[in-house]
Order: C-alpha cells, then structure tokens, then sequence
C-alpha cells in the first residue's frame, strides 16, 4: 500500500512539470502595449508548443526589421481555418498584437490581415486573439 501511495504521488508531481515550463499571456507580452505592423511574410513556423510568423517591416528610411509573433499551437490554428500555405512567404499583411515584455521586435500576435482583406485570428492566448475562423473571400 506504501509502494502504491508513493507512485501515484510522484505520478502527480511528474504530471506538473509540462504545465510550469509553460509560460502565461501575461508574464511575457504586455497588454498594455498594443502593435500594428504592416509587413511582408518571411515564414511561417507550425511547430508546438506556440505558431511563430515572421514579417519584414520596413520603416521610413527602408531600414527592414523582422518581427516575430507567436500565434497559437497548430492544432488551434487549423481550427481556426489556417492551413500550411494560407500565408505564404512574401504575403503582405498587417498584423495587430501586443509586445513582448523583454525582447524587441517580438509580439504575441492577434489578428493577421492579408491585402485582399481575408482576416486570421491567431488562436493564442492574449485578449481577443482566439476570435472566429478565417474569412474566406
């Protein structure tokens, strides 16, 4: 009986360290410091636990940045009506989100809005971004 209670609480505990390596909303963007970027597709990256899509943005000298932002795991996505080539490299689009806390360029994305006016949400975690499916036009 020792043995048995001993196993089912380390089971527990084992069970704990997926969900604590798994940050918050909240302890990494800043929902107070909403982005809009305008920008050009460089990749898209569907890859668990978080989608990433990189854009060049470029400012008004023509000096390019490239933003990261994290979308939702690909799961949320595809149910969110994303495929693997629904924004392929060189898709211009504009992006709304929130900064990231700690890094420059880098921002949990909400919406992504493609220049023939389709819109994706991004099924993450921040305010608003699980939204409805992608329009389709």
């Amino acid at each position: 009986m020792k043995q048995h209670f001993l196993l089912i609480a380390l089971g527990l505990i084992a069970a704990g360290f997926p969900a604590a390596a798994h940050h918050a909303f909240a302890a990494e963007f800043d929902v107070n410091s909403p982005v809009t970027v305008k920008g050009t597709v460089t990749r898209l990256d569907l890859v668990n636990p978080h989608a990433w899509l990189y854009v060049d943005v470029k400012d008004a000298e023509g000096k390019v940045t490239n933003w990261r932002f994290e979308l939702g795991a690909p799961n949320a996505l595809v149910r969110l009506g994303w495929k693997k080539d629904s924004i392929p490299p060189g898709t211009e689009v504009t992006i709304t989100g929130f900064r990231a806390k700690a890094q420059e360029n880098v921002a949990n994305g909400r919406s992504i809005t493609l220049a023939d006016g389709r819109e994706f949400f991004s099924g993450g975690s921040g305010p608003g971004s699980e939204g409805k499916a992608a329009d389709s036009k």
